[in-house]
């Protein structure tokens, strides 16, 4: 968006990532605003990914972009061996979460003086903190959400809206001290436990919350790529965009868990990515790499096409289900998402803008439901969702419909997103 005497050309590196989806304020997908400015400008836009978004794979196939195909990586090296550890027959033992299996590959490793990377994209030490007493579960008071435990601070936070306290001793509903338990494995517990099982090996915990600035990520980087490290534990940060050469083993403590967005309609192709991506680490430079994916679902279409490496297969199958559903890239679709502080105040503007729909014979209108997340920083959130064929002039029949809505005020709020990635 800045006024450049005589822009020449866009790269946009790692192409299919959501965080080029700006979500708050003004809604738009920063990729393909870029190929706008391209198209504007006359000049060449490159979109580079190994893992290329499904809309990107559907313009290269229809001929809307031209594809290049790197066949090999930089290094000549091959790319890693994955295998799934189903969780079913090899689980872990009682308390703990990583699999026998993957414990044994990381034994081998640090025998061969090599290093491992174990992956779990869930900060934290726990997800959930309930009281065995009562079974109370500590909840954000400001969101439908749980309060997510970190234990080297020893507090309890909201992923959402932020909110923080102190881990308190006794529960704040039956007031029994020492009944809360921690449910669910995040980043610092899979340390503790691999600090317990390798005390001798060294570990590295990389998660966004842990390190302070770009300098002490950067230092920690540095000891990794020099071989100070033995086992590097992480999440989303660790999966793309370093270069470890002592790196060869590689565990996915959880493979299933971007699978469970059920709302999503890219959770396939994001797990698929973000588990790619991740295993890519390993074998990048002076060793054959492996990788590890623990899961219930060995037989899941994601999982098949990780372990195989047959990413064609997957796309095809994904790309089938999209145009079968007419999902982006072969349809249109709209979030219209009303919050307010009253949850009957957002209820009931919900089901009148719903009302207020205009009729089509092309374009359908889903909800008014509440969202998954139903509250976030204390306001009440219901979302309808505007599904359309791509032919159909989505933002003609967004705007007649805001045309035909009454006055929006006080404390009542409507967003609207056009080609959403948020579900929630």
């Amino acid at each position: 968006f800045l006024p450049y005497a005589n822009l020449g050309l866009v790269i946009v590196d790692e192409e299919h990532d959501a965080g080029f989806k700006q979500d708050d304020r003004v809604h738009y997908q920063a990729r393909d605003m870029s190929v706008v400015r391209g198209s504007l400008g006359k000049f060449p836009v490159v979109l580079a990914s190994a893992t290329p978004s499904i809309e990107s794979h559907v313009n290269a196939r229809t001929g809307r972009y031209r594809q290049i195909v790197l066949p090999g990586r930089f290094t000549g090296a091959d790319l890693p061996d994955v295998k799934a550890i189903d969780l079913r027959r090899d689980p872990p033992e009682k308390g703990q979460w990583l699999s026998p299996v993957l414990v044994g590959a990381l034994t081998e490793t640090l025998a061969q003086r090599q290093q491992s990377l174990l992956f779990l994209n869930r900060r934290g030490y726990a997800p959930l903190t309930l009281c065995r007493a009562c079974g109370h579960r500590l909840e954000c008071p400001q969101c439908t959400a749980w309060l997510v435990e970190h234990r080297f601070r020893r507090r309890l936070n909201c992923h959402h809206c932020g909110f923080s306290l102190a881990m308190p001793e006794a529960c704040p509903k039956c007031h029994e001290e020492g009944s809360l338990v921690a449910c669910g494995p995040g980043v610092e517990r899979v340390a503790e436990e691999v600090r317990e099982r390798f005390p001798e090996a060294r570990v590295a915990l990389l998660s966004s919350d842990l390190i302070p600035g770009l300098e002490e990520m950067r230092q920690i980087i540095g000891e990794i790529e020099s071989g100070e490290v033995d086992i590097i534990i992480g999440t989303q940060i660790v999966a793309k965009g370093h270069n470890f050469p002592l790196l060869a083993t590689v565990g996915i403590v959880d493979g299933d868990l971007g699978l469970s967005m059920g709302a999503d309609p890219r959770a396939g192709e994001r797990t698929f990515q973000l588990l790619h991506q991740v295993t890519g680490r390993a074998g990048r430079a002076m060793t054959k790499g492996r990788g590890f994916v623990q899961t219930h679902m060995p037989d899941h279409p994601v999982m098949e096409a990780i372990i195989s490496g047959d990413r064609e297969s997957f796309l095809d199958r994904e790309i089938d289900m999209r145009r079968r559903g007419l999902l982006p890239p072969f349809g249109r679709l709209a979030a219209l998402v009303i919050s307010a502080r009253d949850k009957d105040l957002a209820e009931k503007f919900a089901r009148e803008v719903a009302r207020r729909a205009p009729p089509s014979d092309l374009i359908s209108v889903l909800g008014p439901a509440e969202a998954p997340i139903s509250v976030v920083r204390g306001r009440h959130r219901w979302r309808l969702l505007v599904k359309a064929p791509r032919e159909a002039n989505i933002q003609d029949y967004l705007r007649a419909w805001g045309e035909a809505l009454p006055r929006i005020a006080g404390d009542l709020r409507l967003a609207v997103d056009v080609d959403p990635y948020n579900f929630l």
